[in-house]
């Protein structure tokens, strides 16, 4: 069997998997069945849909929706640093992020008032 790059393109369900997008392929083949995937601003459904480099995948990943751009197709599942060398984000742009309503311990943030008084 070749290498995906060896025929210039990967499934993307496969894709997802190796980027670490999602944990299985069989979570990545939902989430593509789901309708959750664009490839080049179409819709895809079918997990085998063939991705070549270049192309621009818009997909969620917890609560936030990442635009990524191909930069390479990965030879394996590997550690998440060779993972990110394939791929760019594309829509972080120069804005700081939105701050978070919830805190690191879990808990919601409130504003300090400074009209009352520790007591």
């Amino acid at each position: 069997m070749a290498s995906p790059g060896a025929a210039g393109s990967i499934r993307l369900d496969k894709l997802l998997w190796f980027l670490r997008f999602a944990r299985s392929r069989s979570i990545a083949q939902a989430m593509v069945e789901a309708g959750h995937i664009r490839l080049d601003g179409r819709r895809i459904t079918r997990s085998s849909c063939a991705v070549h480099v270049g192309q621009t995948l818009v997909l969620p990943v917890g609560e936030r929706i990442e635009v990524v751009r191909l930069l390479a197709l990965p030879l394996r599942r590997g550690p998440a640093p060779e993972a990110q060398a394939c791929y760019r984000r594309l829509d972080r742009g120069d804005a700081a992020p939105e701050p978070s309503a919830i805190g690191a311990d879990g808990n919601a943030l409130h504003p300090a008032r400074t009209d009352r008084p520790n007591q």
